[in-house]
């Protein structure tokens, strides 16, 4: 038990620090929180290979389908998203990140990274596909506790 409170609290400190970075590259682009959250789930589902819709990102942020399109329409401006035709649905349009936003957060997160990787080139496959394990079990944890909350259980 008392290992598991211990990597609750490392959790938590990951999580914090990775919130304060988000606030710092927020300040320094003048991006608002939504904007920051919007961006990072328009990253993570093109990385993944089911880039979103206005739509499914205003579902995703909690936003009306008016603020889900002021959001897009005020990233699109500022050079960080762009639009693109579905490649099979010709009703769609999908969000990605623009090549000159993903730019700035290269330029930003790029030494981050290189952090990470120092950090993590001490351990070998097997403990970092173990630690790999235990953080997924943790995100499937707290998004399953996520969509309790969305019911409202």
């Amino acid at each position: 038990m008392q290992l598991e409170r211990e990597m609750g609290q490392l959790i938590r400190s990951l999580s914090a620090v990775s919130s304060q970075l988000g606030h710092e590259f927020a300040g320094r682009h003048d991006l608002r929180e939504n904007d920051m959250r919007a961006l990072m789930l328009i990253y993570m589902a093109d990385v993944e290979g089911s880039p979103l819709s206005t739509s499914q990102l205003a579902q995703a942020l909690g936003l009306t389908s008016a603020g889900g399109t002021y959001l897009v329409e005020r990233m699109v401006a500022s050079g960080h998203v762009v639009r693109e035709p579905h490649p099979t649905d010709r009703r769609k349009i999908l969000l990605r990140y623009a090549d000159a936003g993903l730019a700035v957060a290269q330029g930003f997160f790029g030494p981050l990274f290189q952090a990470n990787h120092q950090a993590l080139a001490r351990y070998d496959d097997e403990e970092l596909r173990t630690a790999m394990a235990v953080v997924r079990a943790l995100i499937t944890a707290m998004d399953d506790y996520r969509a309790t909350l969305a019911h409202g259980e």
